[in-house]
């Protein structure tokens, strides 16, 4: 017996400025669209029936790149975002420590900080983090993810000191007692963090639940998550049975398509031929997919390891970080090529950007970027490269959240010419670019809203500057919402059956407390959803 859903008396986004009234859903799948009168005679007896009273309705949203675990874990970890010194940060630990014996008993681990925020600017080193604790490790990130800081007790865990060699990719400073000072960078990082106790799989799958629920109730229906991989988590194929398990047994509440790490080519090339990526269990009627090989080319603006073409405005001693050799990434792309997927890279600076370009058309198939191989945040452009982004069919996974930080160091970091053609969402869009969005979650949170009110605004939580940050790149409110469903979806292949509200595409909607196309901009971001559905079936209801 076929289950049915009629939502009508709605303001319903069909596509740019065309809008209808009714949906009825029928098993999931969207079976027609139009006026009320004309789809009740299709409706079955026992059709379930929703007054949208007048409000607007619109596809459900899909973030094209976060990371689901890592932001369950933060749900959990003492929050460090908001610090506004380094003594701020020590005393926040202290406190969460005393509050959360079991939580803290083998280590405290955060993301959040941010040294721009701070009254002095500087980085945590072990000697601050030693204040909280000098029996348990210590590891707190930045907010970026690029550069963390440890105490002592860390440091001695990692059994290196002062004449140990520097790790692939990152760093670990020095301070002037030629013992390290508690900072790493980039791929260092990595190797700091796995002397984290890790969660069981239990645990990670109650907080994989709680973190999809927060997804839902911004309106998020599906997501490209970068949760696996070398980078990422200890156990990898643990880690691919329990997202299975859960979707297998109905508990996910959104669509979910992996992103998976590397740092190894060979460990890429027994993914591709032994592990994961050979077996099944993964499909769309599942809701839980294989997606992308993810890369890392650079760090990023605000630790100044996003990787440049020049030297850093406010600091020409550096010019960023390799995190991606170019070799190895014509490997990794070449690989991905033989196999038919699709690689998304992490790049902010131009040099990041100009060399992944270059590799990945070295991997196109018949000159065409057939494999649809996407730049993650592709944040500083001249107005050369996004032409040839454009041109080449390259992919660009955006956050225009980000700039409600990065305004305020991009100018410093790179000038003002090169910060005037960076975050460029409105040229590389009328340029033809194939453009989704998404919020990089927990680096900013995972409400899609906020995301929106700055790729329309380009301006800050306080609604500065008056008129926007280089506000020639704002986008319409059409632009932003298409990037964030149709566009997404075809980041995944899945623009013939997501993202848009149309006969036989899948049923994800969500159901608005405010108009986002008539709202003033300025309200955008203090939207929230009603009813989020996905498949047609209700998993929040704001009731």
């Amino acid at each position: 017996m076929s289950k049915q859903t009629l939502i009508f008396n709605g303001k319903v986004y069909l596509e740019r400025e065309k809008f209808t009234e009714a949906i009825l859903i029928e098993d999931g799948i969207i079976k027609k669209v139009g006026k009320k009168e004309e789809l009740l005679p299709l409706c079955l007896e026992d059709c379930n029936k929703i007054d949208c009273e007048g409000k607007t309705v619109i596809p459900g949203l899909n973030d094209s790149h976060l990371h689901l675990i890592q932001f369950a874990e933060v749900l959990q970890e003492v929050s460090t975002f908001d610090c506004t010194s380094v003594e701020d940060l020590v005393e926040r630990c202290i406190k969460f420590k005393k509050e959360n014996p079991e939580l803290t008993k083998y280590c405290i681990h955060a993301i959040g900080w941010n040294q721009d925020y701070f009254q002095d600017k500087r980085i945590p080193t072990r000697f601050d983090l030693d204040k909280i604790s000098t029996e348990i490790p210590i590891i707190l990130e930045r907010v970026c993810g690029h550069i963390l800081s440890t105490n002592t007790k860390a440091i001695e865990l990692l059994g290196i000191d002062g004449n140990s060699p520097q790790w692939p990719g990152g760093t670990f400073m020095i301070g002037e007692d030629g013992y390290p000072n508690g900072i790493f960078t980039e791929n260092a990082c990595n190797f700091v963090k796995k002397i984290i106790p890790d969660y069981t799989m239990e645990d990670r799958e109650r907080m994989l639940i709680k973190s999809m629920e927060q997804a839902v109730s911004y309106g998020l229906t599906s997501v490209q998550s970068n949760d696996i991989g070398t980078t990422i988590v200890k156990s990898t194929d643990e880690h691919f049975a329990m997202f299975k398990k859960l979707f297998k047994e109905g508990k996910g509440l959104l669509r979910y398509r992996h992103q998976v790490c590397f740092t190894d080519v060979e460990e890429f090339k027994k993914y591709v031929t032994e592990g994961e990526f050979t077996r099944d269990g993964y499909s769309e009627e599942n809701w839980i997919t294989l997606g992308p090989l993810k890369l890392f080319k650079d760090g990023s603006l605000g630790a100044r390891t996003a990787l440049m073409c020049k030297p850093y405005n406010d600091d020409p001693t550096t010019t960023g970080e390799h995190f991606t050799t170019i070799e190895e990434m014509e490997q990794y792309c070449a690989i991905a090529k033989d196999y038919g997927i699709q690689v998304v890279t992490h790049v902010i600076g131009d040099r990041a950007i100009k060399e992944t370009i270059e590799c990945y058309k070295k991997a196109f198939i018949d000159g065409e970027n057939k494999l649809r191989h996407a730049l993650v945040h592709c944040q500083i452009t001249d107005r050369e490269m996004l032409e040839d982004i454009a041109k080449s069919g390259i992919l660009v996974m955006y956050q225009p959240i980000f700039l409600d930080y990065d305004m305020k160091i991009v100018e410093d970091r790179c000038g003002k010419e090169l910060a005037s053609t960076s975050y460029a969402f409105n040229t590389l869009d009328k340029l033809g670019g194939k453009i989704s969005y998404g919020t990089d979650c927990p680096v900013e949170s995972c409400n899609p809203f906020p995301n929106i009110y700055s790729a329309v605004t380009r301006k800050d939580a306080n609604g500065q500057p008056i008129n926007g940050f280089y506000p020639e790149e704002c986008v319409d409110i059409y632009t932003a919402i298409d990037a964030y469903t149709i566009g997404s979806a075809y980041a995944e292949f899945c623009e013939d059956r997501k993202g848009r509200i149309k006969e036989n595409y899948y049923a994800d909607i969500v159901i608005l407390d405010k108009d986002i196309f008539t709202v003033d901009p300025m309200e955008i971001r203090n939207i929230k959803p009603i009813i989020t559905m996905v498949g047609g079936k209700i998993v929040y209801s704001q009731k």
